[in-house]
């Protein structure tokens, strides 16, 4: 098949991980108050950006296997 669904969910994920983690960063940080001052974009955001990487190199990786066989 030509389709790999771990391309799009990567990309997908790790543009909203550096949405959400920019975000994070340049925010002011009052509003972090409820959140007992954790800067959660920016945690959130970068858990998103790792996941987003992890589906991009698995993608890699099982493009590389496929031309193998």
């Amino acid at each position: 098949m030509g389709l790999d669904i771990r391309w799009p969910i990567g990309y997908m994920f790790l543009i909203m991980g550096i949405i959400l983690a920019a975000y994070g960063l340049f925010s002011d940080a009052t509003i972090y108050a409820q959140s007992l001052g954790m800067n959660v974009n920016l945690i959130w955001g970068a858990i998103l950006g790792a996941f987003g990487i992890v589906m991009l190199l698995l993608a890699r990786s099982g493009k590389k296997s496929q031309q193998k066989i």
